[in-house]
């Protein structure tokens, strides 16, 4: 048996305990440790807020796109006969069962739901002293409104009510109606017989009332009602009248049924935008089809007792739209945070790799003293732990409240993923440094020859991915991300990474080669540093390279898409517009003659002409079947400048240049020489001479074919054939043809001129007397500036309302947002590699500071051994970016980020991704710069202290 320790030796033993080791670590190095937390804490925070950016900016352009379209395409609208027993209570207490059928995936609007009663058909009024401006008495129809006066003012009278069977029905006009059609309040209306129903008693006015907010979602599809509207014919007989609408008691109903030979209930339910989902819109379809013509509608129409009950919504056509057009705008919009992603991995991989290597001899001396790989790799765990998870916490957590949005699934998953690849990163790295060591030789050989199949094989994947996304071309609509379009530019940048670390060290070693013959040791020195890598210490030298070539690749890649999206929509927009302004007269009213000579004078008009356009012409040869063209009469030179700055249709002026005089001197007409287009020409059968054109208001022409067009800017369709004429011999064989409609200009245009010059214009005859009579442009809402019928476009206009398009703007705030995110991480591998380096570099310029070294040498050496891979992984970033858009812009359909249907292909433009590459270039210069001022101020004596390593 044992003898029991000495009681002082116990008591020593007992007293010696091996210091923690998290502890321990953390207080050798605590400015490390507290840099590794804070990367740890942006890498989540960035990755947990993303996703949550972009499901806020899926969100609001969901809300926005439908909010554009109004409460009449976003509401449920439910129909039913009306019947001789219904009530205003009865319709109320179906108002609340519909309502109540919502409220899971969407529910109804906080202005309510809107109910009422359509009278069927209108009713002609006889009485002589109505209002009749060419003739035709006016028509009434008859309505109820639910909750009539808490939405209006009662301006005269008092408020319908049910009145004896003998009596006339009671109703209410707004104020506005009574003075157009010269009623007045105690007027009893009569009206024309109805086929098969016996005289009415007819309708009395007791009242006259005022809306009071017009944009009250209460009045949104309620027509002729708070003004009366005049109705013209679609005939050349132009014989206006008025059609108004009057307001009765929900207590008179079933009299309304017979007045108006049957009466339609409607329920409206405005869907409130706000409730809908992107992420969750499939299941709103879902439910609305239900509620539509599903189950949901079947139980409606049992609990209300309405067979006949059907509810209708555009609804369904914007979801499938609003879907559409996300899933257009994904796989662009995913290529930032993609690259952004690439960097951050990098920046891990590479903080790692730099721990390990400052760290592995500490490792491989505990291996040594009998430490298992299973024990060190417990105490990483429990280190990384302590720095990692709360920092990866915080980061969570302000990603959730800084970003609030329903979704918190993805925000999650992105930020356990970056925590568990922060945690895991360097135990990985010091695994592999503490494995067997056994044949290190031959080891070594066999990891070189695995890293060159490594290579070759990235090399491989992405020249078939490049293939395969060249030979399928763009995703169809609704395929939502393809990983692969997304993955091949950062495969691009990643081969392009590894082929400059390849050849940086042979290129900047014979470049130290040719310097190093010249006077001089300072550029020498810093080349074959750079060379062999910083102090002659090993190095991951890759990874910086990866890091700053995917923040450069991914930066130039979203500039050029940028650049695509803003030059598509200036493109489109001039192409709708048919140059940089528009102006076109109400049809059979052309402009004067003296708005184009002073629109032409414009400051900012490049050029400038009038156009007759004229869409009912047609080609005749005899014994054939005529085709039917538009003719486009313009001056040549105007019109072949605008066609050249357009980039549709250009021209050659002389092609329409043609003799004087309408007559050959034998008394023959002289033809006009006329631009075809190719469409007209391939059905002419590839034989187009002189021709034919008729034009069934002014007669016909002959036009000699000059020359053969693919397009015209004054016509968006360039499908249909049209002739191009030159104005002067057009009009004086046809001097109808000087009714211009239509003026185009290119050019710096001064819109708000333009309007000053409209403002003068004459307004059509019929035209004015409309708007006299009702108060309101009938044409559509014109600014007030401009008369009537008159329409004013520009490019820079609708370039702007392309660009205001809530989808393009979330895309356009993650390409720039994902961009800065990379070139900050960027800067961060950069700082990192000088940091490690900072040591070895420090005692070596210290060393050459004793022998004679100035500090202004010290500082340029330290420049030339840390700029070439930061210039060399920019160059290479660029290249990247060039061969990225080169070889997979055909692929990309921008279409949903320009805001209208566009040919798939990105475009090609340098001048946009040089500049992000040399910002970020400069950055992480300025970041190398820095740390150089700071490694040169360092005293001598503090890096040659003898017997310390650096």
């Amino acid at each position: 048996m044992q003898d029991p320790a000495p009681p002082a030796a116990a008591a020593a033993h007992r007293g010696h305990r091996p210091a923690r080791w998290v502890r321990t670590r953390l207080r050798a190095a605590p400015w490390t440790a507290l840099l590794n937390a804070v990367l740890v804490f942006a890498v989540v925070l960035l990755a947990a807020g993303l996703p949550r950016g972009v499901d806020r900016g899926e969100d609001a352009a969901l809300r926005d796109f439908l909010r554009d379209r109004g409460i009449d395409a976003t509401s449920l609208v439910t129909h039913a006969a009306l019947r001789p027993d219904d009530t205003a209570a009865r319709l109320a207490t179906a108002a609340e069962q519909l309502t109540a059928r919502t409220g899971g995936e969407f529910r109804v609007s906080a202005s309510g739901p809107v109910h009422g009663v359509r009278s069927n058909q209108p009713r002609t009024l006889t009485d002589p002293q109505l209002s009749r401006p060419d003739g035709p008495s006016p028509r009434l129809q008859l309505r109820y409104l639910a909750g009539l006066a808490e939405h209006a003012t009662l301006t005269e009278g008092r408020w319908p009510a049910a009145a004896p069977a003998d009596r006339p029905l009671q109703i209410v006009v707004s104020q506005t109606t009574a003075e157009k059609l010269n009623i007045r309040v105690g007027d009893v209306l009569s009206q024309e017989p109805l086929p098969r129903l016996p005289p009415s008693p007819g309708t009395e006015v007791v009242g006259t009332f005022r809306v009071r907010d017009a944009a009250d979602p209460y009045w949104t599809d309620v027509h002729c009602l708070d003004r009366p509207c005049l109705r013209i014919p679609d005939t050349f007989e132009w014989k206006r009248w008025w059609e108004a609408t009057g307001l009765t008691s929900g207590d008179d109903l079933p009299r309304l049924l017979t007045w108006a030979d049957g009466g339609q209930l409607y329920w409206r339910l405005p869907v409130d935008p706000d409730s809908l989902r992107a992420d969750r819109l499939p299941q709103a379809e879902r439910e609305l089809a239900s509620y539509l013509t599903g189950p949901t509608a079947a139980r409606l129409a049992t609990e209300t007792g309405r067979a006949d009950l059907r509810t209708f919504s555009d609804l369904p056509e914007l979801f499938a739209l609003a879907t559409a057009r996300r899933d257009a705008a994904a796989p662009s919009a995913a290529l930032g945070p993609a690259g952004l992603a690439g960097v951050v991995v990098v920046v891990l991989c590479l903080a790692a790799a730099l721990a390990a290597d400052r760290r592995g001899p500490e490792l491989l001396l505990l291996q040594a003293r009998g430490g298992s790989r299973r024990g060190v790799l417990r105490w990483l765990l429990g280190e990384g732990a302590t720095l990692v998870l709360p920092g990866a916490a915080l980061g969570t957590l302000l990603a959730l409240l800084l970003l609030p949005t329903p979704r918190w699934g993805a925000a999650l998953l992105a930020g356990t993923t970056a925590t568990a690849f922060a945690l895991l990163a360097f135990p990985a790295r010091a695994l592999l440094l503490l494995g067997p060591r056994a044949g290190a030789g031959r080891g070594a050989r066999g990891g070189g020859a695995r890293r060159v199949v490594g290579e070759l094989t990235l090399l491989a994947v992405t020249a078939a991915a490049v293939v395969e996304v060249r030979r399928r071309g763009a995703a169809p609509p609704g395929a939502g991300i393809d990983p692969l379009l997304v993955a091949a530019p950062l495969l691009i940048a990643l081969g392009t990474g590894l082929l400059l670390a390849r050849l940086q060290p042979p290129l900047l070693g014979a470049l130290a080669r040719a310097v190093g013959r010249r006077r001089g040791t300072v550029g020498f020195l810093g080349l074959a540093g750079a060379a062999r890598g910083t102090g002659g210490r090993p190095r991951p030298a890759v990874l910086p390279i990866l890091a700053l070539l995917l923040a450069v690749t991914t930066a130039g890649f979203g500039a050029d898409v940028l650049a695509a999206t803003d030059t598509g929509r200036t493109r489109e927009s001039r192409y709708a517009t048919g140059g940089d302004a528009m102006v076109s007269a109400p049809k059979g009213y052309g402009l004067a003659a003296s708005f184009a000579e002073a629109a032409g004078r414009l400051p900012g008009v490049r050029a400038a002409t009038a156009v007759t356009l004229l869409t009912d012409a047609a080609v005749l040869r005899p014994g054939q079947r005529h085709l039917t063209i538009s003719l486009v009469v313009v001056d040549p030179q105007a019109y072949a400048e605008i066609s050249r700055s357009v980039g549709r249709g250009a021209f050659d002026p002389a092609l329409l240049a043609a003799p004087d005089g309408p007559l050959w001197p034998a008394g023959r007409e002289v033809p006009v020489p006329a631009l075809y287009s190719r469409g007209l020409v391939e059905q002419l059968g590839g034989h187009a001479g002189a021709e034919r054109i008729y034009l069934s208001s002014t007669g016909e022409l002959r036009a000699q074919y000059a020359g053969t067009i693919d397009a015209t800017p004054a016509l968006r369709d360039s499908t249909h054939p049209f002739v191009v004429l030159p104005a002067g011999p057009a009009t004086a064989r046809l001097p109808e043809l000087r009714d211009h409609g239509h003026w185009f200009a290119v050019g710096d245009i001064d819109e708000p001129a333009v309007r000053r010059l409209l403002h003068d214009q004459p307004v059509h005859p019929l035209l004015a007397d409309t708007a006299r009579l009702t108060g309101v442009p009938v044409v559509g809402p014109r600014p007030e500036d401009i008369p009537d019928g008159y329409l004013l476009n520009t490019s820079a206009g609708l370039t702007a309302s392309l660009a205001g398009d809530p989808l393009q703007r979330a895309a356009d705030r993650v390409f720039r947002a994902t961009t800065a995110g990379a070139g900050v991480f960027a800067l961060i591998a950069a700082l990192l590699t000088l940091l490690r380096a900072a040591p070895d570099r420090a005692a070596a310029l210290a060393r050459l500071r004793t022998m004679g070294l100035r500090p202004r040498q010290g500082l340029a050496l330290i420049l030339l051994e840390a700029l070439p891979q930061t210039l060399l992984a920019a160059a290479g970033g660029v290249l990247a970016s060039l061969a990225a858009v080169a070889l997979l812009g055909p692929a990309l359909d921008l279409s949903a980020l320009i805001g209208t249907r566009v040919p798939p292909g990105l475009p090609l433009h340098p001048a946009a991704v040089l500049p992000p590459a040399l910002a970020l270039t400069a950055l992480v210069a300025a970041g190398v710069l820095a740390e150089a001022l700071l490694t040169g101020r360092r005293r001598i004596t503090t890096d040659l202290r003898i017997g310390d390593a650096p």
